[in-house]
């Protein structure tokens, strides 16, 4: 039996989180390494991925403190 897919353990390229993010990479990296955004997958020695609803959580609360 094939495991059931879980999309909120769905990893994202950083590509794809900067297109879902409309954030160039190295925004993407200072937000990183100040602690005001999702943490990185390493997959390997330079390739990282993220956490897809991290990422949507994270948009979820930029959306919502626009209104604060």
């Amino acid at each position: 039996m094939a495991p059931v897919a879980n999309d909120n353990y769905a990893l994202i390229s950083l590509k794809d989180t900067c297109s879902l993010t409309s954030m160039s990479k190295t925004m993407i990296h200072r937000l990183r390494s100040e602690g005001r955004f999702p943490a990185a997958v390493a997959l390997g020695e330079k390739r990282i991925a993220f956490v897809r609803s991290e990422v949507h959580n994270w948009i979820n609360g930029r959306i919502a403190a626009r209104a604060a």
